[in-house]
C-alpha cells in the first residue's frame, strides 16, 4: 500500500474522463487515495481574483464549476471507489499547476488531448508538457480512437490478473537500455505489474538486422530466463543483449519474486517495437530521456517521445525519482 495518492488530471473532456477511469482503478490497485486535478478555467480565475479585490459580498462566493459537479457525478455512480477521494479545483496555468499537485504524487494520470486540442493532434500541449517535467510519473491515457485490441499474432499470457474491473488484463511492457534505463523506471514496472498481477514483458532493441528471409512481418519472439541456454540459435547481438537484460533485472526479480518476466531482444527502431506492443498492453512503461544527454533532467527522449504519440494504449513515462538511479 502507498500513501502516495494517484492524480487525476480532468477539464471535462471526455480524454480526459477517461484518464479518471484510469486512475481510479489505478488507485484501486494500489490501495491508495485518488486525487482529482481540475485547473479552472480563465474566467473562473479572474471571476475569483475580481472578487477578492473588490471584496463585493453581493457576489457568489465560487464561480460555477461544471467539470467538478460532473466529476462528482461519475464517482458517484462508480462501482467502487478508493478510501479516499478529493477533488481539488487549482488555479494558475494548467501545466504549472499540474506539476505542483503531482510533486507528491504516485502518479499523475492525463488525456492525451484535453478539451481545447485539435483533433488532428495526437498528443496536447498540457500532456507532452507534463510527461516533460512532472517529478512523478505521467501515464497518458490515448483517446478511444488510438486504442487498438490485442493481435491474435502476438504472445499472449493466459495467467495474467483477472481482475477486469480493475483494467488488469494485459501485461505490463518495459522499455529497457540495460547500460542506461533508470532503476526508477524498472520499479515502476513491476510495481504495476504486481499490482495487476500479470507479467513484465522487457523489450530491448538493437541496431544489427538479422538475415533479410527472419523479417517478414514476424512478431518478436519472447523468452524467458530460464530459456537462454549457451548454445542458443539467437545471433550474437540478441543474445548479449538477453544477457544484459537478465543481469539488469536480478534485484527486481528479488524484489517482486511474484511477477513473472519475460524477455524480447529485437532488431529495429525501439520505438517502433513498443507500439507494436502496445496494442497487447494493458501498460507501456518508458524512461523520459536519455540520462546523459538530457539537460536538467527536463527534456523527453526520442523513444519516449515518439511512443506517446503513436502507442495504442496507455503510457507511463518515469523521470528518474532518486539521485542514485
Amino acid at each position: 500500500m502507498s500513501n502516495a495518492p494517484v492524480v487525476a488530471a480532468v477539464d471535462g473532456s471526455d480524454h480526459s474522463l477517461l484518464a479518471l477511469e484510469w486512475a481510479r482503478t489505478a488507485a484501486l490497485r494500489h490501495r491508495t487515495g485518488l486525487v482529482v486535478a481540475h485547473v479552472l478555467p480563465d474566467t473562473a480565475q479572474l471571476y475569483a481574483a475580481r472578487r477578492s479585490s473588490l471584496a463585493d459580498a453581493s457576489q457568489p462566493e465560487k464561480f460555477a464549476d461544471p467539470v467538478g459537479e460532473r466529476v462528482r457525478a461519475i464517482l458517484a455512480a462508480a462501482p467502487e471507489l478508493p478510501d479516499e477521494v478529493r477533488y481539488d479545483a487549482l488555479e494558475g496555468s494548467v501545466p504549472e499547476a499540474l506539476r505542483v499537485a503531482g510533486e507528491s504524487a504516485l502518479m499523475l494520470v492525463m488525456g492525451s488531448r484535453g478539451r481545447g486540442g485539435f483533433a488532428a493532434l495526437l498528443l496536447g500541449s498540457n500532456s507532452r508538457a507534463l510527461a516533460s517535467s512532472a517529478a512523478c510519473p505521467v501515464v497518458v491515457v490515448p483517446h478511444a480512437a488510438r486504442s487498438a485490441p490485442a493481435e491474435p499474432s502476438e504472445p499472449s499470457d493466459a495467467s495474467a490478473g483477472s481482475d477486469a474491473s480493475a483494467g488488469s488484463a494485459g501485461r505490463v511492457v518495459l522499455g529497457l537500455h540495460a547500460a542506461e534505463t533508470a532503476d526508477d523506471v524498472l520499479a515502476f514496472a513491476f510495481a504495476e505489474a504486481a499490482a495487476r498481477g500479470t507479467t513484465v514483458q522487457v523489450v530491448s532493441a538493437y541496431a544489427i538486422p538479422p538475415a533479410p528471409t527472419l523479417v517478414m512481418d514476424s512478431p518478436f519472439q519472447v523468452i524467458p530466463p530460464e530459456g537462454l541456454a549457451d548454445d542458443g540459435d539467437a545471433v550474437p547481438a540478441e543474445r548479449e543483449m538477453l544477457r544484459s537484460q537478465t543481469a539488469r533485472l536480478v534485484p527486481f526479480r528479488a524484489r517482486w519474486p511474484q511477477v513473472r518476466v519475460e524477455q524480447a531482444a529485437v532488431p529495429g527502431d525501439p520505438a517502433e517495437r513498443l507500439v507494436t506492443a502496445s496494442r497487447a498492453a494493458a501498460l507501456v512503461v518508458v524512461g523520459r530521456h536519455h540520462p546523459r544527454r538530457s539537460v536538467g533532467h527536463l527534456l523527453i527522449g526520442s523513444v519516449a517521445h515518439a511512443v506517446l504519440h503513436h502507442a495504442h494504449g496507455p503510457v507511463a513515462v518515469v523521470p528518474t525519482l532518486s539521485d542514485d538511479s
